[in-house]
């Protein structure tokens, strides 16, 4: 592919485009782009010199990036067709790439370890990249969360190991081969691109058919995918129960945090603990063992035990995944971004296994309409796990109203106390309830509000 010196992104603060754009800075090349609104991740890429408009007009596309022959555009599916600037550079002879497209691009002679799945796939990958830079010193990786070890979405390092994201929206991830394939989950998620829980299904059994001759695949125990029937390995894990990967000797510690052993084909790495608490991040560490258990076998590499046990221990996790503010025995805050029921149930369980006996109250805002249409049965008996819900008004991103689709529909199926407040009054509302353990969740602006809240619950223990 052409190299060109100027590089602009439709969408340019979204969690995968912001990393590709920091890469294009680290090559050298002039970046620019549009964004509908400012966020921290548009403002850190303006310090480190791109240019960014939050208005839509072509007028607002600077000089240097109009001119097809020293500028590509790079675009995420987010962004309209019939957009302004959409409309210039793909009326206007530029060399216009979707974000996964150029993610395929960058991927080229690396040894891919892509992670999929409808939840799960951020700290998994992150953990990818961390237990990489443990066991051979490098690797790279563009991740779709910012990494508290790498302080970024991007980690550039020596070697040929790339950990990625692989994003089942808009059927990004069938632009990738992969070396290995992890899928961690496949749920009904993003109905409005794929219409059937089938297609969904469809399109996972595409991207593990993606995986290159001799690779491997590592899936979940029961996900239920079509899988390739000879040329690569297909290896399962979970975090307790038998199969190839798994955790054994699970010991819950104090603050939430698990001892355990994980078991591979070759053996068993003892005393594992990771530096994030949850029991979901015992299952997304085995998950990310497996990953590289799989890239030392086809590689002819030792798997180092010590190397995977050091990782996992210094792992600080990603930002908004499972992550504490508060962790007082009077009272508890996290913030997560689940947005998808499966993700939800998957947390307040492990909220369960770490604070027994202790109130949940769990605070949602519902994004996109559409999502929240299609699932909504489902959001509603997830957040029924919790003793209280909080609702907060449905997060729109790149959607217009539906009729009739508001966050009371989920309100009026769940069967525990639930109450409703908008994201400005939310840390009033919580400074005046009863509150032990609190978990705000979320993919739109909730974590706008961590500070607030979490100053509001110090002040209670």
């Amino acid at each position: 592919m052409k190299r060109y010196p100027n590089i602009y992104f439709l969408g340019i603060g979204g969690i995968g485009m912001s990393a590709l754009a920091r890469y294009f800075l680290h090559e050298g090349c002039r970046v620019a782009g549009y964004d509908r609104t400012e966020s921290h991740l548009t403002d850190e890429l303006a310090r480190e010199g791109a240019v960014i408009t939050y208005e839509d007009g072509v007028e607002n596309i600077p000089e240097a990036f109009r001119d097809p022959s020293t500028t590509m555009a790079v675009y995420t599916p987010a962004v309209p067709h019939d957009h302004p600037q959409m409309r210039f550079f793909a009326e206007g002879g530029f060399l216009l790439e979707k974000r996964s497209q150029m993610l395929g691009h960058l991927s080229e002679g690396k040894y891919v370890m892509a992670v999929a799945g409808t939840h799960g796939k951020t700290t998994t990958s992150t953990l990818i990249a961390w237990i990489n830079r443990a066991a051979t010193g490098g690797g790279s990786a563009f991740l779709g969360g910012i990494s508290k070890n790498f302080a970024g979405n991007l980690v550039l390092g020596t070697g040929d190991r790339l950990a990625v994201e692989a994003d089942e929206f808009d059927r990004s991830f069938l632009r990738l081969r992969p070396d290995v394939a992890v899928i961690t989950s496949v749920a009904p998620d993003h109905l409005d691109i794929y219409g059937t829980f089938e297609a969904v299904r469809e399109a996972f059994g595409q991207f593990a058919g993606l995986v290159k001759p001799g690779g491997h695949i590592v899936l979940k125990r029961g996900v239920d995918i079509a899988l390739p029937t000879e040329g690569v390995a297909v290896w399962r894990y979970s975090c307790e129960e038998p199969c190839d990967f798994h955790a054994v000797n699970l010991r819950r510690a104090e603050g939430g945090y698990y001892d355990y052993d994980i078991v591979t084909p070759s053996g068993v790495v003892e005393g594992c603990r990771t530096g994030v608490p949850g029991w979901v991040n015992v299952e997304n560490s085995v998950a990310a063992t497996a990953a590289v258990w799989c890239a030392s076998q086809a590689r002819g590499e030792a798997f180092d035990h010590d190397a995977v046990r050091r990782a996992l221990a210094s792992f600080e996790g990603v930002k908004r995944r499972f992550e504490f503010y508060v962790n007082t025995p009077r009272q508890v805050y996290m913030d997560d971004y689940a947005h998808h029921p499966e993700e939800l149930e998957a947390t307040l369980r492990s909220v369960r296994g770490m604070f027994p006996g202790r109130k949940v109250t769990a605070v949602f805002q519902p994004h996109l309409y559409t999502r929240t249409r299609d699932l909504c049965d489902g959001f509603a008996a997830a957040l029924s796990h919790a003793d209280e819900a909080v609702l907060l008004p449905i997060y729109p991103a790149r959607e217009e109203p539906i009729a009739g689709v508001t966050s009371q529909m989920i309100a009026d199926r769940i069967t525990v106390p639930c109450s409703m407040t908008d994201r400005e009054h939310l840390a009033s509302w919580l400074a005046a309830a009863d509150t032990d353990v609190v978990v705000t969740f979320g993919a739109g602006n909730i974590d706008a509000c961590c500070e607030s809240v979490a100053e509001v619950l110090r002040r209670k223990g």
